[in-house]
């Protein structure tokens, strides 16, 4: 597991107050107080999507987590690279999932 890419999303979300990760499902889950809205794995970072938030991620052409060959989770999806290098539109899309 790299710890530099979770050390990096953490360090890319840092304006926000009490995000945590813990280890889980081989990556990191990601936690603003007990809420749980993000996935770090295999270096990709994931936000769960409702059906407000989710085209934002269609329109880049995101796909959804697929831990594995037969499972997909359709409510998270990965974040797109330009969001995450830019910490000011990370966090308000960080926003949103902790709000979905």
């Amino acid at each position: 597991m790299n710890n530099s890419f979770k050390d990096f999303a953490l360090d890319q979300l840092r304006q926000l107050d009490g995000i945590t990760c813990r280890s889980m499902f081989g990556g990191w889950g990601l936690y603003c107080g007990e809420v749980f809205f993000g996935i770090i794995h295999d270096d990709r970072l994931y936000f769960k999507t409702d059906d407000v938030t989710r085209p934002a991620y269609l329109e880049q052409e995101m796909e959804p987590f697929k831990p594995n060959d037969k499972q997909t989770l359709k409510t998270y999806y990965e974040v797109p690279v330009g969001v995450l290098e830019n910490h000011d539109e990370l966090a308000a899309w960080a926003q949103r999932a902790i709000g979905v």
